[in-house]
C-alpha cells in the first residue's frame, strides 16, 4: 500500500463533539497535536473514514483547503477509564487504525449570510460535491469552516454513498446529483462549466489511482467481502468514469442553479 498520510497515536481524549450521529472527538496524539478523530467504530462505520479520506485529498490536489488528514492509531487500553458507556463502546469498537483532521482552533463555521464565496471557489466545492455525491454541504450543516478568513472543507464522510450498494455503482458513475439543489453554495457557483476543465486537469486517473491506494487494507477487508485489489479498482473506476462523465452532473447543477433564481 502506497501512503503519504501521517499516522499518529492517540494519547488522550479529550471532548466528544456531539455532532450528527458519529460522535467524533477532539484528542490529543503523541505528536502533541489535537485532532478531530472519526471513529471506525461510528455510524457508517469504515465506509464513512474511506469517503473521508477519498473527499479531502482530492480536495486538497483541486487546491481547496482542507485540515491535514492523517491515520490515527487507538489502543486497546484508551477507552478504560472513560466514564461514558456510549463513548466507552464506541472507543472499544474503535481500536486501531481510525481516521483524524488536523483541530483548527477557534474556526468558525461557515455561515453564508456572513461570508461570500466567490464564484470560482463556489464552482469547485459544488464541481467537487457532485463528483462526491456529498449530500452534507447544504444550508443546514454547511460542513465548512472559516479560519484566518479562508474557507476550509471539513467531513466528507456522507459522500460516496454507491459503495453501501455496492453492486450498482455503474449506474450511480453516470448520474446527475440530485442533491446538489439543497447545496449552500449552488447560488453563487456561476462558473461550474469554466471550472470543469480545470477540475478534470487536476484530478488525473494517475493522482485518484495515488489517493485510492492510500486506503489501508485492513478497512477494505473489514468494510467488503470482495477482495482488497477488486474494491480498489471499483473506487478507481467509479470515480475515474465519473470525471469523464461530469458534463452529466455539471449540466444538472446548472439547471438546478436556474431553479433558485
Amino acid at each position: 500500500m502506497t501512503t503519504n498520510l501521517r499516522t499518529v497515536n492517540v494519547t488522550r481524549y479529550v471532548t466528544p463533539l456531539r455532532e450528527g450521529g458519529s460522535l467524533p472527538a477532539i484528542a490529543e496524539a503523541d505528536d502533541d497535536f489535537l485532532y478531530v478523530l472519526k471513529f471506525r467504530g461510528a455510524g457508517q462505520g469504515i465506509k464513512s473514514l474511506i469517503a473521508e479520506l477519498i473527499g479531502g485529498e482530492l480536495a486538497r490536489i483541486a487546491g481547496l483547503k482542507v485540515p491535514e488528514i492523517v491515520f490515527a492509531n487507538l489502543d486497546e487500553a484508551f477507552g478504560r477509564t472513560e466514564p461514558d458507556e456510549e463513548i466507552q463502546d464506541l472507543l472499544k469498537f474503535s481500536i486501531g487504525l481510525n481516521l483524524a483532521l488536523h483541530y483548527l482552533q477557534g474556526a468558525i463555521t461557515y455561515d453564508p449570510a456572513v461570508h461570500k464565496a466567490d464564484s470560482l471557489l463556489a464552482s469547485k466545492i459544488v464541481w467537487l460535491d457532485c463528483l462526491l455525491m456529498n449530500v452534507d454541504r447544504s444550508y443546514r450543516n454547511t460542513n465548512m469552516l472559516m479560519w484566518h478568513n479562508e474557507l476550509w472543507l471539513i467531513d466528507h464522510g456522507a459522500s460516496l454513498y454507491f459503495h453501501h450498494n455496492w453492486k450498482g455503482w455503474k449506474e450511480y458513475a453516470v448520474r446527475p446529483f440530485e442533491q446538489v439543489k439543497d447545496h449552500v453554495l449552488l447560488a453563487h457557483a456561476n462558473d461550474l462549466e469554466k471550472i470543469d476543465e480545470t477540475m478534470k486537469q487536476l484530478l488525473t486517473t494517475e493522482k485518484v489511482s495515488g489517493i485510492v491506494d492510500m486506503l489501508p487494507d485492513e478497512w477494505l477487508q473489514s468494510a467488503f467481502e470482495e477482495p482488497v485489489k477488486d474494491v480498489r479498482e471499483v473506487y478507481r473506476s467509479f470515480l475515474s468514469t465519473r470525471i469523464a462523465s461530469s458534463t452529466i452532473f455539471i449540466k444538472h447543477a446548472i439547471d438546478a442553479g436556474k431553479q433558485l433564481i
